[in-house]
């Protein structure tokens, strides 16, 4: 590591702790030959994930995307911030442990929504109703169906 002070090219490091949930390291550096101090930052450099969405186009993969989509599904529901946070920090974790670099916007919608039907049923209606885009009620009370089935047979 180079100084930015003097640009001598030794430095040792003074401390070393975790920061931002254990995903980056701060290091506190001296350089050997003019002890000037400073402070870098390591983390792990991630591919990126792209979303393929149905028409075609690419998009990276947004946590705030998926999170506000969770929010609005659980608007005036009794679902914390924290859970739909953690939610959406298990789909990534998820789609970044199958490997591949790019993933379709259906199989993301599909996640989100088998998160959602076991946190909140009211939240999963409403999150469903506007990504399948429901053409007409029929359509949604099949869906409604389908949870109180799921319902009886769970318990």
């Amino acid at each position: 590591m180079r100084c930015p002070a003097c640009q001598y090219n030794g430095t040792r490091v003074v401390d070393s702790r975790p920061v931002d949930d254990n995903k980056e390291i701060r290091r506190r550096r001296e350089c050997e030959s003019c002890s000037f101090r400073f402070t870098t930052f390591e983390k792990i450099e991630e591919t990126p994930l792209i979303v393929v969405k149905k028409e075609g186009s690419r998009e990276e993969f947004s946590r705030e995307k998926v999170l506000r989509g969770l929010i609005r599904a659980c608007e005036k529901r009794p679902v914390p911030l924290e859970q739909l946070e953690e939610i959406v920090l298990a789909i990534e974790k998820e789609l970044r442990r199958l490997g591949n670099a790019e993933v379709r916007s259906e199989d993301v919608g599909e996640m989100v929504m088998d998160s959602l039907a076991k946190v909140d049923e009211v939240a999963y209606v409403r999150f469903a109703s506007v990504y399948r885009q429901f053409k007409d009620i029929t359509v949604f009370i099949d869906e409604l169906k389908e949870i109180m089935t799921r319902q009886t047979n769970g318990k």
